[in-house]
């Protein structure tokens, strides 16, 4: 079995073999992948935010500085940092600089606020967070200080200062309970000999979709993520001269691995960052920046479409726009094709793992009206009613799932697992579907009495 962090469901060995066997999973780190990354496409860029532009040898220079930093402030590998950061450049070059100094993020909403912050602390005896800017309504060192006196493994809170202003902690301070203080542009020193980490660890930890204030945790590794994020590159023919706006939230699995900000930078594309989903940041972005894909909701959707008649913005560089989080409306799809003068595709996946998407060559028909196929040829798939047997296809059941990039349980919660995965380890998603023909799925909505994930 692999190599996994106290508190983690390995994959069996027999599989940990299949997925090697098979190519999926090939040992390298993620944040290894962007040494290569930068190697191949140092002087294109990397990240777009706004006026800010970084190139792909500049961002790795950052995130190698940027861990060496986290290491001089005590950070150690196999410890947990909680990331809560909007869609900055910050974002990609913290994450994967947490990764390279050998600790792992986790990956937190930016609409989380004491409750989940302080769950999440406790769950995974978090020694760091990097929080996002102050504002008025919202002051992240503070409740960072109120959590460091209940939680005290707490001890490093890494700050995004906005542009322009002054750090209010000049620098570097200690609270009354021990806990430091920095800003996060601080974190800088001179590039150490790289670590050598396994594949097999986790990665990162992304969070179910569960609405409860204790969200779940998903454990992703190197191996499985950069599978996940490879695949959906290739299945939507991604390329260097792709550019992906990142509109969804950047910590979301659709957002960073469908193919995403992850998948974009494995082919040398460029990334755009945007903080707001609505139509009237992004379309402009997407005219000036020449954007090829992104990905939103429906909801989201359905406010660019309303607002298309009046744009002025040549979004003619539009070749792929994915939806998914919900079901799509017929009526939505039929308008999305048209009005972009692009191709839909339909997503549907979790944080949990499993990914079906409908493919660029697929049949309108299919488009319009099913989640897609799975991801991989080795995700497995099973329909079931009530009772766990197999229903035929065509009728509808309960979607269960495993499979190289579907992790085997959540971190640290044995009464959900026994409930959320079956005993041979395939993930309840909690939705009922059906298969056409094809083998395209169709969601029907969720399972009476299941929890959101």
């Amino acid at each position: 079995m692999t190599s996994m962090l106290n508190g983690c469901t390995p994959w069996p060995e027999e599989f940990v073999d299949r997925y090697w066997a098979a190519g999926h999973w090939r040992g390298n780190t993620l944040d290894n992948l962007l040494r290569g990354w930068a190697l191949q496409y140092g002087p294109r860029t990397a990240l777009v935010h706004g006026d800010t532009r970084i190139t792909y040898a500049a961002m790795n220079r950052r995130v190698d500085r940027m861990a060496a930093g986290f290491r001089l402030r005590g950070l150690r590998p196999g410890q947990r940092v909680v990331v809560q950061l909007p869609n900055v450049p910050e974002f990609v070059i913290t994450v994967f600089a947490l990764m390279r100094a050998g600790t792992v993020p986790v990956l937190c909403p930016v609409s989380y606020r004491a409750p989940e912050l302080s769950h999440l602390v406790r769950l995974t005896q978090a020694v760091g967070y990097v929080a996002p800017s102050a504002d008025e309504d919202f002051d992240p060192a503070a409740m960072a200080a109120d959590i460091a006196a209940r939680w005290p493994f707490l001890r490093r809170v890494f700050t995004l200062e906005a542009p322009g202003a002054a750090s209010p902690y000049g620098g570097l301070t200690t609270d009354p309970s021990g806990c430091q203080y920095s800003p996060l542009g601080s974190i800088d020193a001179a590039p150490e000999p790289a670590l050598s980490q396994s594949a097999d660890q986790v990665a990162f930890f992304l969070l179910s979709g569960d609405t409860s204030p204790e969200p779940k945790l998903v454990p992703r590794t190197h191996n499985d993520y950069a599978y996940q994020a490879r695949a959906a590159a290739e299945l939507v023919a991604l390329t260097e001269n792709d550019v992906y706006l990142a509109a969804l939230p950047a910590e979301s699995n659709f957002a960073l691995g469908c193919p995403g900000i992850i998948g974009t930078l494995s082919v040398g594309g460029t990334v755009v960052l945007a903080e707001n989903p609505g139509p009237a940041e992004c379309l402009e972005v997407i005219g000036r920046e020449r954007v090829t894909i992104t990905s939103v909701a429906p909801a989201v959707a359905e406010l660019w479409l309303d607002v298309l008649p009046t744009v002025r913005t040549d979004l003619g560089s539009l070749r792929l726009v994915q939806v998914g989080g919900a079901p799509l409306p017929r009526a939505t799809a039929e308008r999305m094709g048209p009005a972009l003068d692009c191709r839909l595709q339909q997503v549907f996946g979790t944080a949990e793992g499993p990914v079906t998407l409908t493919r660029p060559d697929d049949p309108d028909e299919t488009v319009l009206t099913t989640q897609g196929r799975p991801l991989s040829p080795d995700d497995q798939i099973r329909i079931v009613d009530a009772d766990g047997k197999d229903v035929p296809d065509g009728e509808p059941g309960e979607l269960l799932a495993r499979g190289p990039y579907t992790p085997r349980g959540y971190y640290r919660a044995p009464d959900h697992n026994a409930r959320s995965f079956t005993g041979d380890g395939y993930f309840r998603t909690g939705e009922r579907a059906r298969r056409t023909p094809d083998g395209s799925l169709v969601l029907t909505g969720r399972r009476t009495g299941a929890a959101t994930s």
